[in-house]
């Protein structure tokens, strides 16, 4: 590798990211000299780069535990877990965002179709389960955590802890802060209005003020204030470390069976969750219609995160049905 010409060593290395680091880590030197060969008698090569990158992917997949191939029954939890955490954060950032634009509307008036309150009620009744389920999963992982750090057996968790906590951090300060301007204060008073405690809905709407179709309106995006639009870019960041950090550290943590059971029966109640939130938005969606001033109008990006949500789901639930056939008392620690 040494005689090889810098431009073909930078290459091959591009070509390798495709594959997962554990891949690499096993056959990355030998794929590594065969592809040199290659892009030596071939510098420029667009089948050879698809060809790379497709088996890149499949090798991602299986490692992800949502491919047939059968890996290891506590890998395949983890990796299942994984990936259903990663579906999960992806279905939640837009279920919130449209949870916290209901919200607003809950608080200033009644909805005048049984569409949207039937959504409304669906969708809220599932965030509780979303928090109860999410503290849930934590717990166990929590405390093989801190084990591991008093153990001083913390190799390979500090970076995804600390990209966690960062991210946590980040993302609560700043949804705190800006959650004092939420527009549903000073709504006005109806029977049902105290379905969503208002902390709660300004939290949420702070938290996804990035999720908004004003990204294709530039001129009006630069009206906001520069605080604002400094949050609008750095949530996405610390919402996207909250989750690597989790699905780094689930997939380095070596759970005991007992734990990994528990971790894979909450995800099947996940992707019940899911269901039913997924039904609540198309009652409101299908069925909801603007409401009075105009205060539930579904938007063009409820409907694209309704497809996305969808996509997420069907992710979940295939990882999850893969996490049921693993034979966890196979799993030793």
């Amino acid at each position: 590798m040494s005689q090889v010409s810098e431009p073909t060593s930078r290459r091959v290395e591009r070509l390798l990211r495709w594959y997962p680091v554990s891949w690499r880590s096993r056959y990355g030197d030998e794929f590594a000299a065969l592809l040199t060969d290659d892009v030596a008698e071939r510098p420029r090569s667009l089948r050879r780069t698809v060809d790379v990158a497709a088996s890149g992917v499949v090798a991602r997949l299986n490692m992800s535990g949502l491919t047939a191939r059968t890996l290891d029954p506590g890998d395949q939890v983890r990796a299942s877990l994984a990936s259903l955490g990663c579906a999960l954060a992806a279905f939640l950032v837009l279920g919130v965002a449209m949870w916290a634009q209901l919200a607003i509307g809950w608080q200033w008036s009644r909805p005048d179709t049984t569409g949207t309150s039937v959504g409304m009620v669906a969708m809220s009744a599932t965030m509780l389960v979303f928090g109860i389920l999410v503290v849930l999963a934590a717990v166990p992982i929590a405390s093989e955590v801190i084990g591991r750090f008093v153990r001083r057996e913390s190799r390979g968790l500090v970076r995804p802890t600390v990209l966690f906590l960062a991210g946590a951090v980040v993302l609560t300060t700043g949804a705190r802060h800006f959650g004092n301007g939420w527009p549903g204060t000073g709504g006005h008073p109806w029977a049902h209005q105290g379905l969503v405690p208002g902390g709660v809905a300004a939290f949420a709407w702070a938290s996804t003020l990035s999720v908004t179709s004003y990204w294709a309106h530039p001129g009006a995006l630069l009206s906001f204030p520069a605080q604002e639009l400094t949050w609008m870019a750095v949530s996405p960041v610390a919402m996207a470390c909250l989750v690597v950090g989790s699905v780094k550290t689930v997939r380095r943590l070596d759970l005991p069976p007992r734990a990994l059971a528990f971790e894979r029966w909450l995800a099947n109640l996940a992707v019940l969750a899911m269901t039913a939130f997924l039904i609540g938005s198309i009652f409101w969606l299908v069925d909801g219609g603007p409401g009075p001033r105009n205060l539930f109008h579904a938007g063009a990006i409820d409907l694209v995160g309704l497809v996305v949500m969808a996509g997420a789901l069907i992710v979940s639930h295939q990882a999850v049905f893969r996490a049921r056939n693993a034979d966890l008392t196979a799993v030793g620690r």
